[in-house]
């Protein structure tokens, strides 16, 4: 049974940092993209940042420069660190893991929120200014 957790959420001042982190199990993790997406209220669900079993990432215009995506494959886990962060950035923050075959391994990690295969439970972050 595939799961992800999401945690590292919270209140956070406009300007500060954060990191979010996502553990996932039942699933052999190096074979897999993770992305970070996000749902404020009253929007849809958008991409964040996303990391493929290479280590190639990609991000949202929105965060590029302020937000970092890793991997820890020996930990099973995907991190975002989130920098300098703006009043535009509270939301519902989800993880989602993506089967990649070996082969796309160094393509652009997918962006597209039904493209990802499992999503974790989500985490909220809050931002005041």
């Amino acid at each position: 049974q595939v799961q992800l957790v999401d945690s590292g959420g919270g209140l956070v001042q406009a300007g500060a940092s954060l990191r979010l982190s996502c553990v996932a199990s039942g699933l052999f993790f190096s074979n897999y993209a993770m992305g970070w997406f996000r749902q404020a209220p009253g929007k849809e669900r958008e991409f964040v940042a996303a990391i493929n079993r290479s280590v190639r990432s990609s991000s949202a215009e929105s965060v590029k420069g302020r937000f970092t995506i890793s991997r820890d494959n020996a930990k099973n886990t995907v991190h975002l660190q989130m920098n300098s962060v703006k009043p535009e950035d509270p939301a519902v923050y989800y993880c989602a893991a993506k089967f990649i075959p070996s082969s796309q391994g160094m393509s652009v990690p997918p962006s597209r929120d039904y493209d990802y295969d499992y999503w974790g439970q989500g985490t909220q972050v809050t931002v005041s200014s």
